[in-house]
């Protein structure tokens, strides 16, 4: 199954009002990675420095990189209609439908999934459902958690772990197993459609 593990990095926890720095996708072929996409976004404000103590995403990291404008159009073209996969889906689809919507750019056409819900259906066990937690008790390495491209790849692998242990044949068997409805990001300002309001 080919599919795309994403994920973003804030100035914060408020989709209504805090910025996304980082986005990353991965684009994984069975249980491979087949190629990566990642950008910082330049923003106005500063880098509030208890979202650096987390990331460890600086002002001088951010300056010069490219608008969210761009990035998310980027973003769109390499996803596609891909599956996509992120963990705890919900506050990356939120970051990032809220951008689509104020900027107008097209977005990824795919599903998106979440491997927190499908992980505690899954590992009921587990004292906490955190990618780090997980990751370490599946044995999935990784890098440095609390960056896009690292943690992509790491949620990537964990669906590739849930796939495993469910009996699933395609996508629409994932989603009835998941017993929730998935995500999908805003669809009026794909490339090529008008928009007239």
């Amino acid at each position: 199954m080919n599919f795309i593990g994403f994920d973003i990095e804030t100035t914060g926890t408020l989709s209504h009002q805090d910025l996304i720095v980082e986005i990353a996708a991965v684009r994984f072929q069975g249980d491979q990675v087949q190629e990566t996409y990642q950008s910082f976004i330049e923003i106005e404000s500063a880098m509030p420095a208890q979202a650096t103590a987390i990331n460890g995403i600086t002002d001088d990291m951010l300056k010069g990189q490219p608008s969210i404008q761009e990035v998310l159009t980027d973003f769109a073209a390499f996803c596609g209609s891909h599956l996509m996969v992120a963990h705890n889906a919900i506050f990356d689809f939120q970051f990032i439908s809220r951008d689509i919507k104020k900027n107008q750019t097209p977005s990824p056409r795919g599903l998106v999934l979440d491997t927190y819900t499908l992980s505690k259906k899954v590992f009921p066990q587990m004292a906490n459902y955190k990618l780090a937690t997980l990751c370490d008790y599946l044995k999935i390495k990784g890098e440095t958690f609390h960056r896009a491209k690292a943690d992509a790849v790491a949620c990537g692998h964990l669906f590739l772990k849930i796939l495993k242990q469910i009996p699933v044949k395609n996508q629409g068997d994932i989603i009835e197993f998941s017993e929730r409805k998935p995500l999908k990001f805003p669809q009026e300002f794909q490339e090529g459609q008008l928009s007239f309001f």
